[in-house]
């Protein structure tokens, strides 16, 4: 026996089509329907006609009401969306609970294309091109090869009967409006109109096909990934063909917009070195020689250090085991570790993010320097100086983690404790 599928029935002519066909050729099938409550007595008319069409083909039918206008207020997402968002939903919910191979909806040929010109008065990019996959998750969409005529010829064929949804009529809907005024203006000038666009569409997507693998292997070439951050430097952006492209099809993954980078492109080529753009929670910071990209800082709370061996978290991504050690024992020169005089600290000791004002004495100095004037001369992007984190005893900075110790904390030939904070290299808790 053939593995069953759930068939998505409108009561519309597509759908009705669908079922009919798959029933008639031997597939194990049944029938969801939604009832979104949204025309009155004809919606409920709608959920009789499929059940009893359900019954007539002999299979199961699923129903399910929805207070949809309740769920558009809640979410605050428009009808259609609200539609769509309950109908899906409920689809991959009901296709799991029965265990079917999928849900088949009866999109077609012509929806495909009214798909891609919505997408196109949208503004979209190569992707929109792209339309309705055949399959793509838990859903498959069978009719897609078939055009409407071929779907209306079906139907007349085997007498079918059929519901129709008024609002299919109304152009205040894009999709309507596409279906309604600009298709018949191609058929209008040429019968294979429709044909030709899509013929069309088709080698763009053949194209875009192509971009997205050799944007692959841009991105692998150019994007270096260190401690959480993205950088990609402006020798391998300014001079290359399409770079609007590739720079945001980079950047949209953490939520920046077409809009934003003709601004990015124009601080990269005027050099606008510490300008920001941000995205939700992410920052593109434009540096010296490259963008750097990473989340924006969080405000953490400071966490207490204490003389107990263990570990503290910093950034909650690098984590450091403290130690307590006899002199002379180990020597560990590293800016990402350090070693301090013990019966010179204060516990519990304070990490906490750096403030503007902080000052300390950096190993080897013998005078103050103010941590903010210390980032810039090491040449710090904004981004990260965000991030950068002070270890003090009694409000005294005793480490710029990651950078430098203060030189009155330092190990001396009178020491004979050392505490010793050292980088955990896997970034987890030993």
């Amino acid at each position: 026996m053939q593995s069953p599928y759930l068939v998505a029935v409108s009561g519309g002519i597509d759908s009705v089509v669908l079922a009919h066909l798959l029933q008639r050729n031997g597939f194990n099938i049944s029938i969801a329907h939604c009832n979104f409550k949204l025309r009155g007595e004809a919606s409920d008319a709608d959920e009789a006609f499929v059940i009893n069409y359900a019954m007539k083909l002999g299979v199961p039918v699923h129903v399910k009401v929805f207070d949809t206008v309740a769920y558009m207020d809640e979410m605050n997402v428009s009808l259609q969306m609200a539609a769509r968002e309950l109908r899906y939903n409920w689809f991959e919910e009901l296709n799991t609970s029965l265990g079917t191979q999928g849900v088949l909806v009866a999109h077609h040929a012509d929806d495909q294309l009214e798909t891609v010109m919505l997408n196109l008065l949208r503004g979209t990019g190569i992707e929109g091109i792209y339309g309705m996959s055949s399959k793509r998750d838990y859903i498959r969409r069978p009719l897609l090869p078939f055009s409407r005529q071929e779907i209306l010829g079906y139907l007349k064929d085997n007498g079918l009967e059929w519901r129709e949804d008024s609002s299919n009529e109304k152009t205040i809907y894009k999709r309507n409006f596409v279906r309604h005024k600009l298709l018949p203006l191609f058929l209008e000038f040429d019968p294979k109109g429709p044909e030709l666009v899509q013929y069309s569409f088709d080698r763009i997507k053949d194209t875009g096909k192509a971009f997205f693998y050799f944007f692959d292997l841009w991105i692998k070439a150019n994007v270096v990934s260190k401690d959480g951050y993205e950088m990609l430097s402006f020798d391998s952006l300014v001079a290359i063909p399409g770079k609007s492209s590739l720079l945001f099809y980079w950047l949209r993954k953490k939520g920046f917009v077409y809009a934003q980078i003709e601004d990015i492109l124009c601080a990269v080529e005027n050099q606008e070195a510490g300008r920001q753009f941000l995205s939700g929670s992410w920052m593109l910071n434009i540096d010296r020689e490259c963008l750097i990209l990473g989340e924006q800082q969080e405000i953490e709370k400071p966490i207490q250090v204490g003389l107990e061996d263990g570990s503290f978290s910093v950034i909650g991504q690098h984590h450091y085991k403290c130690v307590k050690l006899n002199a002379g024992a180990l020597i560990d020169r590293s800016p990402e570790n350090a070693m301090l005089d013990l019966d010179l600290l204060d516990f519990p000791l304070t990490l906490r993010n750096w403030e503007q004002g902080d000052r300390f004495m950096p190993l080897g100095m013998q005078h103050f320097k103010k941590v903010s004037d210390y980032l810039i001369d090491n040449k710090v992007p904004l981004i990260k100086k965000d991030k950068v984190k002070v270890l003090c005893s009694k409000g005294k900075i005793v480490w710029l983690v990651g950078f430098r110790i203060d030189d009155r904390f330092k190990v001396r030939p009178t020491t004979r404790k050392v505490f010793y904070l050292n980088k955990y290299k896997d970034e987890k808790p030993f």
